[in-house]
């Protein structure tokens, strides 16, 4: 009879102890008992270049010259790109630049204004 949590990741009832972690067998996750299981509907937290947190419908500011894929045009440092949308992908923010449209860039390329 095992009486060992469940893997918090997969759920599998097989767990067992090696030391002071519990392991599971079919996913390899190690966790220490007592530890919280990931919470899924946890929001992720952006952040800008310089650490501060940032939030869908902020103003940031470009901090490097980008050159983006397909077009000669750069977007230049200082740029501001207001109303901003964070996405939970590659590219961590969907906004709309002016001469350049619809546009994906990543946090660490912007600072909060």
């Amino acid at each position: 009879m095992n009486t060992l949590p469940p893997c918090p990741q997969c759920k599998s009832e097989y767990t067992y102890n090696d030391g002071q972690l519990l392991i599971c067998p079919e996913c390899a996750h190690e966790w220490l008992p007592g530890e919280q299981a990931p919470d899924e509907e946890q929001a992720k937290v952006f952040r800008d270049a310089f650490g501060n947190v940032l939030q869908d419908g902020d103003t940031v500011t470009v901090i490097k010259d980008l050159k983006p894929k397909g077009s000669s045009n750069v977007i230049k440092m200082g740029t501001h790109v207001k109303n901003i949308r964070l996405v939970d992908a590659d590219h961590d923010i969907e906004c709309r630049i002016d001469g350049f449209g619809q546009m994906s860039l990543k946090t660490e390329f912007v600072k909060k204004v």
